[in-house]
């Protein structure tokens, strides 16, 4: 949750850089994608955190790091280094999915919110 929480604090405190970003990755309406990425990023980071709503969270943010994997790095359409450094973050994305279903099938811990 660190990776969300930190990039997530990135995109608030510099949000019209995050707009500019999500207008040239091509993400459907900027800012609101924007607006969702900080959320999901930041506030359901910390939530994931601290153990609140756990399962239904960390499979929410699964999704949207899968739509996060297919729109922002699509590395099949990309040639060279920026193909090779996409296809790491795709892979990236996909593996951090994995734990979040972990997550969601596990629950949290016995100091989170949830109580296990």
């Amino acid at each position: 949750m660190v990776l969300f929480i930190l990039f997530g604090w990135q995109k608030l405190t510099g949000f019209s850089g995050t707009i500019a970003y999500m207008t040239s990755a091509g993400a459907p309406a900027p800012t609101l994608s924007a607006i969702i990425a900080v959320v999901m990023e930041f506030a359901v980071g910390i939530a994931i955190v601290v153990g609140f709503f756990t399962r239904p969270l960390a499979l929410l943010l699964a999704v949207c790091t899968l739509g996060t994997a297919l729109i922002g790095h699509h590395y099949w359409t990309m040639k060279g280094m920026e193909q090779y450094a996409n296809m790491i973050n795709f892979y990236k994305n996909i593996s951090i999915i994995g734990a979040l279903l972990l997550l969601c099938i596990t629950g949290p811990g016995k100091l989170s919110l949830d109580r296990g």
